[in-house]
């Protein structure tokens, strides 16, 4: 039993100590409880106390922005105010001017009226004054004044014409005596203000190469290469014994040109063969053609022509690979628009449009086709499938007075023509007229006894005459070579100067067999 109440006291004082400790955890708990109530009160309480001086705060500086925007406003309605004091009174003012001014033009009318009833009355006294004097002079001359004003118009129509007509005599007389006289003055003007040079163009174009090698190369086994090549071109390539040189001959200037570049790529290449010449021809010729277009476009743009149409453009760039009468036709035509161009303005026409019919007037020479119509008449029908203006038209067909002059340009371009082709060195003789000329001085040396041969050389401006030397004797030689000399300057005409040489030699021939 003692033990049981030792274990029950035990339990017992195991529950009380538990309750104990259980009770004094719950004081601490509430101390502790109320001690955070009283710090969360108290920071409550600062929290508040600072919320109330911040919302204080706020209202000072809300009132202050809204005394400083009102004091704002207030100025500037004070000062808008005193605008539009300054505005009334300013108005005040202009209206006080006006009313003035508004007086003054009133006094000013007023004074305007009583000056013209002023004036009405002198008319009215003038007009009796002048009806009495014509009275007067009617009764005086017994001629009423319908009839003494006839009298006086025919008066003055006999002096008038009298008068006119001597003026136009003089007049005439004047122009007949100045025309000619200004018309030189005019063209001679022209001419001297255009100075162009002017390129000569050949039948043949000369290709240099390095070493006579190459010409093995270019005529290519059995001949295939230059065969090829004459075939892509359209050129006759001839290859002598002239050394380091190759003759393309042709009369189209555009094909020796292609076939020219193409020898060159071909040869600094350096390989040649009928498929590479074929490849290298038809490359040669895109960029011919490009050349053109381009040199066109320079043309025009150098002349100050504008609004031409591609056609015509590449039309005036073919001009540069074509010669008439040995004068190249781009530098022709450049020449002939410069021309007109200067004598349009001489005459008072419009210089743009004359320098345009200018440049357009041959290009009836180089047309992509070959129709059987004259280069006038070719180069207007082109001008006007291309929509230039109708006197520009007429003036391209009536340079050659193939058709009528309907416009004061066409004569113009055809005076401009004549004197671009007309000027010393602008044109080179014919071919047949050269060789003519080369023929008679050679004969007309011949003709002299005791000649053997005779050689016009460096394009007839040397004649070399070799005699024999059992005929004629050193004396004679000089006599001989002054009389041949004077003889050509009497009988030929010839430009600059031809050099006579006479050649005497005695010549041994042995042979060692």
């Amino acid at each position: 039993m003692s033990a049981i109440f030792y274990i029950v006291a035990g339990i017992v004082g195991i529950v009380i100590g538990y309750l104990v400790a259980l009770a004094i955890q719950k004081t601490m708990a509430h101390s502790r409880a109320k001690s955070i109530i009283e710090e969360a009160t108290r920071e409550a309480e600062v929290i508040q106390k600072n919320k109330l001086l911040e919302a204080r705060e706020e209202e000072l500086q809300i009132k202050a922005e809204a005394e400083k925007q009102a004091n704002a406003r207030m100025s500037k309605i004070q000062s808008q105010e005193a605008r539009l004091k300054q505005r009334e009174l300013q108005l005040n003012q202009q209206q006080s001017e006006n009313q003035r001014k508004l007086n003054e033009i009133e006094a000013q009318r007023q004074t305007i009226e009583a000056q013209e009833a002023a004036n009405h009355i002198r008319q009215e006294e003038l007009d009796k004054l002048i009806h009495q004097e014509r009275t007067e002079l009617e009764h005086i001359s017994g001629l009423s004044s319908e009839e003494a004003k006839e009298r006086l118009i025919e008066s003055l129509k006999d002096e008038a014409k009298t008068a006119a007509a001597s003026y136009i005599n003089d007049i005439m007389d004047e122009a007949k005596m100045t025309a000619n006289k200004e018309a030189k003055r005019i063209v001679v003007q022209s001419i001297q203000r255009v100075a162009t040079e002017t390129a000569i163009e050949n039948s043949v174009t000369i290709f240099h190469i390095d070493s006579d090698e190459i010409k093995g190369r270019i005529i290519g086994r059995e001949g295939r290469n230059i065969r090829a090549l004459e075939a892509a071109t359209g050129i006759e390539i001839i290859v002598d014994d002239t050394p380091e040189a190759i003759v393309l001959s042709g009369f189209d200037p555009v094909r020796r040109e292609i076939a020219r570049l193409a020898l060159h790529q071909l040869v600094s290449d350096g390989r040649i063969h009928p498929a590479r010449i074929e490849e290298v021809v038809a490359k040669v010729r895109k960029q011919i053609e490009e050349e053109i277009i381009e040199t066109g476009k320079r043309t025009a743009i150098d002349l100050g022509i504008h609004g031409l149409h591609p056609d015509l453009i590449r039309l005036v760039g073919k001009m540069k690979y074509r010669s008439s009468y040995g004068q190249n036709l781009l530098q022709h035509s450049r020449e002939t628009a410069n021309l007109c161009a200067i004598m349009a303005s001489e005459l008072g026409l419009n210089p743009k449009k004359a320098r345009r019919a200018g440049l357009l007037h041959d290009i009836g020479k180089v047309p992509d086709e070959e129709p059987e119509l004259p280069h006038a008449l070719l180069g207007m029908k082109l001008a006007e499938k291309y929509k230039e203006k109708p006197e520009i038209c007429n003036a391209i067909g009536a340079h050659h007075d193939e058709i009528e002059q309907t416009s004061l340009l066409a004569p113009i371009v055809q005076v401009c023509d004549a004197i671009s082709g007309a000027r010393p060195g602008a044109r080179r003789e014919i071919v047949e007229a050269y060789i003519k000329r080369l023929n008679d001085l050679e004969q007309l040396a011949l003709s002299y006894p005791g000649v053997i041969k005779t050689y016009a050389i460096q394009a007839g401006r040397e004649l070399r005459v070799i005699v024999g030397a059992d005929k004629i004797d050193d004396v004679e030689t000089e006599k001989l070579s002054a009389e041949i000399a004077k003889r050509i300057q009497d009988e030929m005409t010839y430009p600059g100067q031809v050099k006579i040489t006479v050649i005497r030699e005695t010549r041994s021939v042995s042979f060692a067999k």
